[in-house]
């Protein structure tokens, strides 16, 4: 089992940049795959990002090509996502997820973590 703890959320102004953490625990962090997914209110939870365990292979839906990047350590069990040039749409809660498949789609992650708030002031 993995628990997933996301940090690094806050408030920032259009064009500002954050950066996203997520603390993974168990010993077996380098065998999954790691997303991450957001939801703003009265929206589904939507991809983000991901990347392979290996940290080779990554992943992004096209809004936020060029602008984040999804990075992992395996030695420090943790996941980022550097977000630049942000942008009031991209207001939401970020949540990070673990999953066994390398996948774009929320149902095929096993473990979530309880989310950070992201809010971009126009």
């Amino acid at each position: 089992q993995v628990q997933l703890v996301e940090s690094g959320g806050g408030l920032v102004q259009a064009g500002g940049s954050l950066r996203l953490s997520c603390a993974a625990s168990g010993r077996r962090f380098s065998t999954y795959n790691m997303g991450w997914f957001r939801q703003a209110p009265g929206n589904e939870r939507e991809f983000v990002a991901a990347i392979i365990q290996s940290g080779d292979t990554t992943h992004y839906t096209d809004s936020v090509k060029g602008r984040f990047t999804i990075s992992r350590d395996n030695t420090m069990n943790t996941v980022f996502l550097q977000m630049n040039t942000l942008e009031p749409e991209d207001t939401a809660i970020y949540y990070c997820a673990a999953s066994l498949r390398y996948s774009v789609l929320p149902l095929h992650y096993n473990y979530w973590g309880q989310g950070t708030q992201v809010t971009v002031s126009s």
